[in-house]
């Protein structure tokens, strides 16, 4: 794989973990070049190149690198789990590395390989109602909404029903009228799960500023932690999500996250098309 920090040209990548896609820009010797503009216009799957986040590789301080995220409709993304992995995927293939430290909006990540696959600390989930954020003081293991479900904070918001049947679901329309409920001051993700063991859940997502997705790595933490606080599950499970199988594992550290990885290909954007957002 060719090095695509060429400043004179905007080269990106396309990967995805577990169906979950990404656009990746490296960065690295070069000031920060992805704004709400671009991002939305590489995030357009008919007029760009589509993905479900956009991930910004840069140079850091404090860790081996800092990393920024982009929903496709150009707002910004605390925290993206299953880019963290591929991000750590491609530095370990070009460094040799099997171990990095990577700063993002939720703090600094700490992943591993773990065979061909890529294992993250998504970190401790967040549990208290200013932080996550609602709008008010609540339990969150039981919100005052149709359904029942829990929120829980991973570096940005989710909202967890557990179901009978995942594939019965209309996520469409149900994700979208609960992404912007007046509980969720910023929003939230909204996930859908069933408990099908004490290790085993089937889960499918809506993700803010993205819609439906075929895996969320953050909303896959904040699912396996709120299948544990009720009970549901023990703390470590299997996921089958739309797009394949995680593995979480809530630590004493915090939410590890394992599973594949996939480098699509490389591209230069042309000047025409930059020129035009």
């Amino acid at each position: 794989m060719k090095d695509l920090r060429t400043p004179d040209s905007l080269s990106f990548m396309k990967w995805h973990g577990a169906g979950n896609d990404f656009v990746m820009i490296d960065s690295r010797g070069r000031e920060a070049i992805v704004t709400r503009e671009l991002a939305a216009g590489l995030g357009d799957r008919h007029r760009g190149v589509g993905f479900d986040q956009l991930a910004e590789i840069r140079d850091s301080n404090v860790a081996d690198i800092d990393l920024d995220f982009w929903n496709a409709d150009g707002s910004r993304a605390g925290a993206c789990g299953n880019a963290t992995r591929c991000v750590a995927r491609y530095m370990m293939d070009q460094t040799g590395i099997e171990a990095l430290t990577i700063r993002t909006a939720r703090g600094i990540l700490q992943a591993v390989a773990v065979g061909d696959e890529v294992a993250v600390n998504m970190g401790q989930p967040i549990l208290d109602w200013q932080s996550v954020p609602v709008s008010h003081d609540m339990d969150l293991k039981h919100l005052p909404l149709e359904g029942d479900p829990v929120a829980v904070g991973m570096g940005n918001p989710h909202c967890v029903f557990f179901v009978d049947d995942v594939a019965t679901v209309d996520v469409a329309t149900t994700g979208a009228r609960f992404e912007k409920d007046t509980l969720f001051p910023e929003a939230t993700n909204v996930e859908f799960a069933e408990i099908r063991a004490r290790d085993d859940i089937r889960m499918r997502v809506w993700e803010r500023g993205a819609g439906i997705t075929l895996a969320c790595g953050s909303g896959a933490c904040a699912t396996a932690v709120a299948a544990a606080q009720r009970g549901l599950t023990d703390r470590k499970v299997r996921m089958e999500v739309d797009g394949g199988w995680l593995t979480l594992d809530w630590r004493e550290d915090g939410v590890w996250m394992t599973g594949p990885t996939a480098f699509v290909f490389e591209a230069t954007l042309k000047p025409e098309f930059l020129a035009g957002l």
